[in-house]
């Protein structure tokens, strides 16, 4: 995927989730942060970050903020990037071969699940997580709890034993990570909803992405460790 009208910041504050205050050209913006997480090392005063202007003039903040520097590493923080990255994954036929159907945000009892993919004679539900948060090369999932996201980890293994292939795919949003594993000192369960759901028969798997100022796309799988 690639952005539009990228410009670079220099990043001062984050009053609240939605925004944030970045130095644009020499004055002081307020930006929309596509990123409600918490995103504490990733977001540090005088950080560079990189924003899409919007070509709304009408429109409240003019600026997205969508991928940052954390030393030498670019991150790329926009939340909806890794369901976009691995829709045109999915379009090439690596992971699943022979794609009949491909349909966002299908239904499953009381989830949306990310992705419905036919081919042949599968029928698979795929959900996707994005990954912004490393520490010594190593990636984790989740930064703050997320029952969400627990409750899509249960769902994939009801629609496993209804017969349904499932994934859970880790979408890795920086490049040259040792391996992923879920944050186990933040949320327990969603660790343990992981192991379960792995040893139900749920696929587990994580891609890292090459993340440029204005792109990204799924590079190769990480290992994962449980």
């Amino acid at each position: 995927m690639k952005y539009k009208n990228i410009h670079k910041g220099i990043f001062k504050s984050r009053p609240n989730r939605f925004i944030a205050q970045v130095e644009i050209d020499g004055v002081n913006t307020t930006v929309h942060v596509k990123n409600t997480g918490r995103c504490k090392e990733l977001l540090t005063e005088n950080a560079t970050v990189f924003l899409e202007k919007s070509d709304n003039p009408l429109r409240k903040t003019q600026y997205d903020l969508v991928a940052v520097y954390k030393g030498d590493r670019l991150i790329n923080m926009d939340s909806q990037a890794p369901n976009l990255v691995f829709g045109e994954f999915l379009k090439k036929n690596i992971l699943i071969k022979n794609t009949t159907q491909i349909k966002p945000e299908h239904k499953f009892n009381n989830s949306r699940f990310d992705f419905y993919v036919e081919a042949d004679n599968r029928k698979i539900f795929l959900e996707v997580k994005g990954v912004t948060l490393e520490e010594n090369n190593v990636v984790m999932f989740p930064d703050a709890p997320t029952e969400r996201g627990l409750k899509h980890i249960v769902e994939l293994v009801e629609a496993h034993k209804q017969g349904y292939e499932t994934y859970c795919v880790f979408i890795i949003q920086m490049e040259n990570v040792d391996y992923f594993t879920p944050n186990a000192k933040t949320q327990p369960e969603f660790a343990q909803a992981l192991k379960d759901a792995e040893n139900s028969g749920v696929h587990l798997i994580a891609y890292d992405c090459i993340v440029t100022e204005n792109s990204l796309e799924v590079n190769n799988e990480v290992k994962i460790i449980l």
